[in-house]
């Protein structure tokens, strides 16, 4: 059973914390992490580009020139491709991206990088996450604090419309819910700070 340090906003020791096996020390599949990674990316794609074909383009109605004796190449349209503002050939066309993940591989493959942010020190728990004003200082002191100085991802148990907008507005910084976790999210951030109360709820949705 995984057992992890658990410190204060301010970056003081306030105990340890025992970890499920079951979710903090899962077995890492690497190709299955890498399929749910691609199909997040995937599905986060609109699909809406759209280029125009020689037959959707305005104008080309008329002959640029006659057929013969021009020397010039014969063309039959202002429109064709190789002509400037012509059509385009083989263009994008709105299309769906989307690729589908069953649920129990998902499961599997977010309980690996949570299992990779304990086996690599990138796991953070403090005890309690409490903002009460709105104020970007106050998440820019606890991540200092905590060492963060890149990437991080804040994980509290309930919706806190006070941290969130608190940390908006930080470069790099992301807050999400226990049961609203992703793969991409977790595997994205330098560090996974997480409240205790969040991990209990994760335990419980995850287990």
């Amino acid at each position: 059973m995984p057992n992890v340090k658990v410190y204060d906003m301010s970056g003081a020791d306030a105990g340890t914390k025992d970890l499920s096996d079951n979710i903090f020390d899962s077995k890492i599949n690497k190709s299955l992490l890498h399929s749910v990674v691609r199909a997040y990316l995937l599905n986060q794609r609109l699909g809406t580009h759209s280029t125009l074909t020689r037959a959707e383009v305005r104008g080309g109605g008329a002959k640029p020139w006659r057929q013969k004796g021009t020397g010039r190449a014969r063309q039959g349209s202002r429109r064709s491709p190789q002509w400037i503002h012509g059509g385009i050939v083989f263009g994008p066309k709105p299309r769906s991206y989307r690729v589908s993940i069953n649920k129990k591989a998902r499961r599997v493959a977010l309980k690996g990088a949570l299992t990779s942010k304990v086996k690599s020190g990138e796991l953070i728990v403090v005890n309690d996450i409490a903002i009460e004003e709105f104020k970007t200082k106050t998440v820019i002191n606890m991540l200092d604090a905590l060492g963060s100085e890149k990437k991080a991802l804040i994980v509290v148990d309930s919706h806190n419309e006070k941290l969130i907008k608190s940390a908006n507005n930080i470069p790099g910084v992301k807050t999400t819910m226990a049961d609203n976790l992703n793969v991409y999210d977790v595997l994205n951030c330098d560090k996974f700070i997480v409240s205790s109360k969040a991990i209990d709820k994760i335990e419980e949705v995850y287990a």
